[in-house]
């Protein structure tokens, strides 16, 4: 489970989130959505500490973080339990596929190398990849960085997934490709929280959907209920821009 209570995030005088709360059982996909700049990548980010937050308090699992007092080991902590798959892949240039979904592993986590090979063969083997082991990054496409990206975060056996706009780098034709990917993953019961401007995917994947604005939650629901019949006007004006035809056909 996650429990945010209270997160807040500053930069100088301007409060990019303002007291977010929200609640994510384990083996919910939670969509955050939501205009530019109305702070769903620095709640992402807050999660696992990318940002710190000013002021609240997260729990993932058993640990509970209070976040204007939390100390290295406590961060460290936290972080095991996550994992974020970013816009841009972050990526070992260097590396091969391979290289780049062991390096966690032989890092953080002291695996011996021969059975931190033989995971990471098995994740790229599931996302798709299993014949690029040796690629590098400037021999894939951007759906298949962004695939080596998913093994990576997959590696740790993290509690809950980050995917910050995961599709928004990538031409139209390999969004596909990534999507699927997550959605199998999704079938799998992890624990996600989706920030992305695919609709059709939210409402497929999600099991709650958070719509965000000017740094708060505005509505949450499930992605029938946000989708279909939006309580806030707010909600509507932007779905309406987004998705001007009815997603749900009721």
């Amino acid at each position: 489970m996650i429990k945010l209570s209270g997160i807040r995030k500053k930069y100088g005088h301007h409060e990019v989130l303002q007291g977010i709360d929200a609640t994510v059982q384990k083996g919910e996909v939670v969509a955050i959505l939501g205009p530019s700049g109305s702070g769903k990548t620095t709640l992402l980010r807050c999660v696992n500490f990318l940002e710190r937050p000013n002021e609240g308090e997260l729990t993932i699992g058993d640990f509970t973080i209070q976040c204007k007092r939390a100390r290295k080991q406590d961060i460290y902590t936290l972080r095991r339990k996550t994992a974020m798959v970013f816009q841009q892949y972050n990526l070992f240039r260097h590396k091969t596929a391979l290289e780049n979904v062991m390096e966690g592993l032989l890092v953080v986590q002291k695996m011996p190398r021969d059975q931190a090979r033989e995971r990471s063969a098995q994740l790229l083997d599931k996302v798709g990849l299993g014949k690029k082991l040796d690629a590098y990054p400037s021999a894939l496409s951007g759906g298949q960085q962004q695939r080596v990206g998913i093994a990576r975060a997959l590696a740790g056996n993290p509690e809950v997934i980050l995917f910050d706009e995961p599709t928004s780098a990538l031409d139209p034709e390999l969004v596909g490709e990534v999507l699927a990917v997550i959605r199998t993953i999704a079938r799998e019961g992890i624990t996600m929280m989706i920030v992305t401007h695919e609709m059709s995917f939210a409402q497929d994947v999600a099991t709650q959907v958070l719509f965000m604005d000017e740094g708060v939650v505005v509505e949450r629901g499930t992605p029938r209920e946000m989708f279909s019949d939006p309580k806030e006007e707010r909600t509507r004006r932007f779905l309406k821009r987004i998705a001007p035809e009815p997603i749900y056909h009721i």
